[in-house]
Parts: structure tokens; sequence; C-alpha cells
């Protein structure tokens, strides 16, 4: 019994667990992307123009991109409470706007109707920190794949939404909008405690490459499986029994990594000495002054003392004579003969925004988004518009097309970012990474 609950303890403080759990908080947390199925309905509604409607675009990019709140309080809050703030945000927004298209409150003035838009979709932000913060603290050796494939799947929420909507088989399109404001905060708020950095979060798992597999190929399956579903249901008049097999079908691939904590947590074999334990519950708590002045000896010393030959060592010797050189000039350090100085840090490490606001990268990185990103959120504002003046009324198929592309090309982003920076090609990996967002 006791090896039970020990078993089950691992489980929910497994990394793998909080790393799928933020994927299926990201797989409903793209909301931006829907806003091509939701807009005929809102012009239709409220007799708006296209400029109107375009307006409210804009308002929507906004509260997708306007981050820094969410990032500031996440440093505040627990991540929780970041999740809860999102999900409020979503309700309330995408709420009332529901409300508003369906005549049941008064229409407001299309500079509220902006606001209104603009927070539903603000609350993405909250999802979006929440998840990436936490997955990257846990599995810092995998930045890159990791931060692919929650974004990924936030690109491929469009997609998975409008497949559950096709279930719904309501004739009324502002049901879709129901479905926004209510399902992604229901899924929010009955995951955010799972959300969170966990004890021994800085383990390296030779599984952990069989289990980044698993995870890629069930993205491949997930993609191609959605794109088969999308173009049967367009080309064939299909039963509603046969769409909900579909659905289910495709909540059973999402479900699927699960497997993964649970085969991590519950399996009985023999644990790898290569493989880093498990922080004792010691180290899990926070950092003295003392450990905080060590590290900072660690990373300002090391790299003017060691000798230059020691990096042609092959990793294993290399890390047991950093560990001595550390060792050596903790001791120093106790003795007053070394000084503690304030290290930078290189990139890749945790950054201040004072730090960050120094650095080069990133303002390459902003200003690519900047002046990158903003063709393709026109094109996914007005898909609805301009597939209606194509002749074709089903607006959805377009959206869950341009969805599925850009999951696969997210996820492909963060793949060979990852593989680029192994051969230390970090600017290429990073302007990669740009324009696969």
């Amino acid at each position: 019994m006791a090896h039970l609950k020990e078993n089950i303890s691992s489980f929910f403080n497994n990394r793998w667990l909080v790393f799928v759990v933020a994927v299926w908080i990201q797989s409903c947390a793209g909301i931006g992307y829907l806003f091509g199925s939701l807009s005929p309905t809102i012009k239709r509604s409220l007799n708006y123009n296209q400029r109107q409607i375009a307006r409210l675009g804009v308002a929507k990019d906004l509260g997708d991109s306007v981050g820094f709140l969410a990032g500031t309080l996440s440093e505040i809050l627990p991540l929780w409470g970041a999740l809860l703030i999102g999900a409020i945000q979503n309700f309330v927004g995408y709420g009332w706007v529901w409300l508003i298209v369906t005549g049941r409150t008064p229409a407001l003035p299309l500079w509220a109707m902006c606001i209104l838009i603009f927070v539903g979709t603000n609350g993405e932000t909250y999802f979006n920190t929440a998840a990436l913060v936490s997955c990257v603290q846990n599995f810092p050796k995998s930045r890159g794949p990791v931060v692919g494939i929650l974004k990924g799947f936030a690109g491929l929420a469009g997609a998975i939404l409008t497949q559950i909507y096709a279930v719904m088989h309501s004739p009324d399109h502002a049901s879709l909008l129901f479905m926004v404001a209510v399902g992604p905060t229901m899924v929010v708020i009955a995951l955010m405690f799972i959300i969170r950095p966990v004890g021994g979060h800085k383990q390296v798992r030779l599984s952990d490459g069989f289990s980044f597999s698993i995870v890629y190929s069930i993205c491949l399956l997930l993609a191609a499986y959605l794109m088969g579903v999308m173009l049967v249901e367009d080309l064939v008049d299909l039963s509603h029994t046969v769409v909900t097999i579909f659905t289910v079908i495709l909540f059973i691939l999402l479900f699927i990594p699960i497997a993964i904590p649970i085969t991590l947590s519950f399996s009985q074999g023999p644990r790898i000495p290569a493989e880093e334990a498990l922080l004792s519950e010691s180290q899990k708590q926070e950092p003295t002054k003392y450990e905080d002045d060590t590290q900072e000896i660690i990373f300002s010393e090391v790299e003017d003392e060691k000798p230059k030959d020691v990096d042609m060592l092959p990793a294993s010797e290399r890390q047991k004579r950093i560990a001595q050189l550390q060792s050596k000039l903790a001791q120093a350090a106790a003795e007053g003969a070394v000084r503690i100085k304030k290290r930078r840090p290189h990139r890749g490490e945790d950054f201040t925004l004072t730090e960050a606001l120094i650095k080069a990268d990133f303002w390459l990185i902003f200003f690519s988004l900047l002046l990158g990103s903003g063709s393709g959120l026109t094109v996914i504002d007005n898909l609805g518009q301009m597939s209606e003046s194509l002749g074709y009324d089903n607006t959805h198929v377009f959206v869950s097309m341009i969805s599925i592309w850009n999951f696969l090309g997210r996820v492909g982003g963060g793949y060979f970012s990852e593989k680029i920076v192994r051969y230390k090609f970090q600017p290429f990996s990073a302007y990669l990474c740009v324009i696969s967002s």
C-alpha cells in the first residue's frame, strides 16, 4: 500500500504529467485562430461592414500579443493564479460577446466590442505563459522541442475546437462563440493546479529521447488525422454518429501522451546510474543566500580559471574537472580569497527584463515578430470573409486547414531549432523559431 502511495505521489509530481497537461491546455488556448470562423457570425448578427470587422481583428491581435501583464503576474502569483485570471478573462470577454450576438443583452458600441474581444483573447496569453514557464523550467535541456510542441498545439486549437463544434451539430453558428467562452475556461480551471515546476525538474533521463519521439509521432498522426477528417467531412455528407466517432478518436489521440508519465511513475525498472536522481525534499526548498553566492562563484569564476584544454576533454571527464574547480572556488570564496561577482546570463539562460532589453537577440526577435507576423494574422483574421467571397459557406474547413499547417510548422521549428543549436548555430536557430511562430 505504501509503495502504491509512493507511485501515485511520483505520478502527480512527474514533470511529464505537467507537460501533457500543458499540451491539453494549449489545445484549447489558441482562441485567436478561430476568429476567421467567429467573424462572419458577428458580422451578420450586428450588421458590421468589413472595416468594422477589421477593427475587431486588430483588437483580437493586440489581445493575443500583449502578454507583458501575464508575464509580470506569473512572477508574483502562483501559476494556477495566472491561469485562473486568464480563464476569467476568456469567459467574460467571449461570453459577453455571445450574449450580444444572440440578443440576450443590448448591443454595445464598436469600441466596447473591441475591448471585449481584447479581454477575451488576452486570456490566451496567461495560458501560454503558465504552460511555457512551467515546462521550460521542467525541461531545461529540451527547451526547443518543448516550446515547439506547446506552441504547435496552441496553433492546432482552431482545428480541434472546430471538430468539437461539429459534434454539437447546432444550426446556430453563435454556439461556436459559446463554446469558445465556456470550453477553454472549464479545461483550464480543471487542470490549473497541475501546471507548475516540480521537484527534480533538472534531472536528465535517458528515456527523455524516447518520450519526445512518442510525442512527435503523436503530433504527426494527429495532424494527418485531422486533415483527413476535415476533408472527408467537407466532401461527404456524414451522419452525426460518424462525426461523433471521429471526435472520440480525436480525444483518444490527445489522451495517449498521458501513458508517458504513467509508465515512468509506475514502472518498476531499475534506475540507470547515469541518470541524475530526483532532488531531495531539502533541495526542493528555496535556495539560501549562501547557495546563491556559490552559484555566482560557479558561473562567474569557472570560465576564467579553468584550463583551456578542459573543453577538449570527453564530456564525463570535463564535467569532473569543472566540478573539482567549482569545489575549490567555493572553498576559496568561503576564505575570502575569491570575490563574488555578478555574472550576466548567457544565451539560453534565464534573463530579467532589464538584462533582456540590453541584448541584441531580444531586439532581433522583437522586430522580426513585429514586422514578420502581420501577414499571417491578416489572413487568419479575414479567412471567413475570404472564403465566403469565393462562394464557400463552410468557413470552418479553411480555419482547420491553416491551424493544421500552423501546428506542423511550429512543431517542426522547435525540433529543428534544437538540432541546429547542438551544432552551435544559435543565431540561425533563433531565426528559425521566429519564422515558425
